[in-house]
């Protein structure tokens, strides 16, 4: 069943992406001698196999451990996601046109990023497993639900016979090249073929996106998506001004701003922290009277998705040290309108006082009535010494 299972795998939205690839690759290697298309497929499998030895390993040593841990654990990792989706972008911007790796590229990097050579067929072999192992296929299940409670060496093999399933299409290709044959010749066609399979890598892309919105903050969700905006702008100054037909100081200027956009998107991007610093509630007018009654200071915040300015005052005053601790010394209760959607309750209680759009910042001391209204565009200083009022 595990077999059965690792070899469905490869129609599954998780790894189809990777099948085309693969495919795309042996189409190039029609031309090779059959021991090179063959060494192509075992090196293949070897990294199917190394890749799951590695998974199966760790599971095995956290399971000992104590953690309650299931399959696709990696997957629980926002960074681990992150990472993965930025992955998953460049390659589908690589089939896309955006930028070429050619022999100038460094080392391995090249061959990984296109996908060919000894190199490149191992690490698609680890990538195919990485993107496969969320994926709880017919069959699949059951095995893996049987191999998690299963021994050590038991475990193994399951997983190992989950490898070879995952593998045996690409395998099959390499040591029949004769199947390979019928694909049609190279030619002008492949270019389009190969930007054809950038789309299910985008979809892919869409999906890991999904997940990570499920498990960060909404505030680093949006950092994230930055983060990989400028990494794809890293692709394209890299496509734009590295060929070999601009000149020398153009293509090293141009892998200096490639590095920078690409640290630079890391850095936004890669979810440090997986939810905000301080805690918001819903608002409602009738939780705004109890809180004060209970003698708590409330924040509220009228705010909503679309709003720029909103997400602006959110990155320069709630990731603030100062501001943070001032709320927890204080006891402040933060609240959230959100106005993302209509709502005729926030839109009165804007216009009660006199507005009708956010950002729309009020603080209420539970011993006066009337708010300190902030105004639009917030800074840290601007907060604390509206608190320090308290």
């Amino acid at each position: 069943m595990a077999f059965i299972g690792g070899l469905i795998l490869n129609f599954m939205p998780c790894v189809f992406p990777i099948l085309g690839l693969k495919v795309m690759g042996f189409v190039k290697q029609t031309g090779e001698d059959r021991r090179k298309v063959t060494l192509h497929g075992l090196i293949f499998t070897l990294g199917v196999l190394v890749s799951f030895w590695i998974l199966t390993g760790i599971l095995i040593a956290l399971r000992a451990s104590g953690e309650g841990l299931g399959w696709g654990f990696q997957l629980q990792s926002p960074a681990f996601v992150f990472a993965l989706t930025v992955v998953l972008l460049i390659f589908a911007l690589n089939l896309s046109g955006l930028f070429e790796v050619g022999g100038s590229a460094i080392g391995i990097g090249s061959k990984l990023a296109a996908m060919s050579g000894p190199a490149g067929s191992f690490f698609s072999g680890i990538l195919a497993t990485v993107v496969a192992t969320p994926c709880a296929a017919p069959f699949l299940a059951p095995a893996l639900g049987a191999a998690l409670t299963l021994s050590a060496f038991e475990s193994l093999i399951v997983f190992t016979s989950i490898a070879l399933g995952l593998s045996l299409p690409y395998l099959f290709l390499s040591i029949f090249p004769g199947v390979v044959k019928l694909l049609p010749r190279p030619g002008a066609w492949m270019e389009s073929f190969k930007q054809l399979l950038a789309f299910p890598l985008y979809a892919t892309t869409g999906y890991l996106l999904w997940v990570l919105g499920g498990q960060i903050d909404e505030f680093y969700f949006l950092s994230a998506i930055f983060g990989l905006v400028f990494i794809a702008m890293a692709a394209w100054v890299y496509g734009r001004w590295s060929t070999p037909a601009r000149r020398s100081a153009v293509r090293r200027w141009s892998r200096v701003g490639t590095l920078a956009l690409f640290t630079f998107g890391i850095y936004i991007g890669y979810p440090l922290e997986h939810t905000s610093r301080i805690q918001w509630e819903s608002w409602s007018p009738e939780k705004v009277i109890a809180l004060q009654v209970e003698g708590h200071p409330v924040y509220v915040d009228f705010t909503a998705r679309w709003c720029a300015t909103c997400q602006t005052n959110k990155v320069i005053v709630f990731s603030s040290d100062a501001v943070v601790n001032r709320f927890r010394e204080k006891d402040v209760v933060a609240l959230k309108a959100d106005w993302t959607l209509f709502d005729p309750l926030i839109t009165n209680a804007l216009a009660s006082h006199g507005r009708s759009a956010v950002p729309f910042n009020l603080i209420y001391d539970p011993n006066q009535i009337e708010p300190i209204i902030l105004p639009e565009l917030l800074t840290p200083g601007i907060v604390l010494e509206a608190l320090d009022k308290l």
